[in-house]
């Protein structure tokens, strides 16, 4: 996906999931090399190979849409007790997302007519996992987690699939989070923590 203007989204205030704006499109020039650094930063370790080879999340456009989604809702969570500037920062990353997200419709050539369609779909997708998720991650549960990662990443499986490893990963990546310092979340030098050595996860035979 490809980085472009960014489109006017939700605020990050209490996770108001409903609010998304489509259609306007901002760009705040003060912030954008913080953002372009941690908006990079963020898909690169949503791309790491590990997860895909490791913790039983398929290597697909879907796949990848589930774990881009994971990255930017840990740094949307991580920016919730940040100052102003952080808070604006995670803002703009997360328009960052959906603006990549519609340049990637329009690239598979779909007609300007169903863009709109499919990108609240795909909107209403990102906020009910967010939901989903920090529901789980607020209360330490990681059981819960990774039966909501399972129905999400393997929605038409008829054998579940064991999500344990990812949710673990997402709870290790939440305490690392939550340990930087608000020099680096203001920076935009924020990190997600690598894959932990494991065995490998075998995926739900359909």
């Amino acid at each position: 996906m490809q980085q472009g203007q960014r489109p006017a989204g939700v605020k990050n205030e209490a996770f108001p999931e409903k609010t998304m704006i489509f259609g306007l499109f901002r760009k705040k020039n003060n912030n954008q090399a913080i953002v372009d650094r941690q908006y990079a930063v963020l898909t690169a370790a949503a791309r790491m190979r590990e997860i895909y080879e490791r913790l039983n999340v398929p290597d697909t456009v879907m796949g990848r849409f589930e774990m881009l989604s994971i990255a930017m809702i840990l740094f949307f969570r991580r920016t919730r007790s940040s100052a102003t500037s952080g808070q604006e920062i995670a803002q703009e990353i997360v328009d960052a997302f959906f603006q990549d997200i519609d340049y990637s419709i329009r690239e598979l050539g779909i007609g300007d007519n169903s863009v709109p369609k499919r990108m609240k779909k795909l909107a209403g997708m990102f906020y009910g996992r967010l939901e989903a998720y920090s529901k789980a991650m607020d209360t330490g549960d990681t059981e819960a987690l990774a039966l909501a990662l399972t129905r999400n990443i393997y929605p038409e499986s008829p054998v579940p699939a064991d999500m344990s490893g990812l949710a673990n990963w997402m709870m290790a990546a939440e305490a690392h989070l939550s340990a930087l310092a608000e020099e680096e979340i203001a920076t935009g030098s924020a990190t997600l923590p690598p894959v932990a050595h494991s065995p490998v996860a075998r995926p739900p035979v359909a």
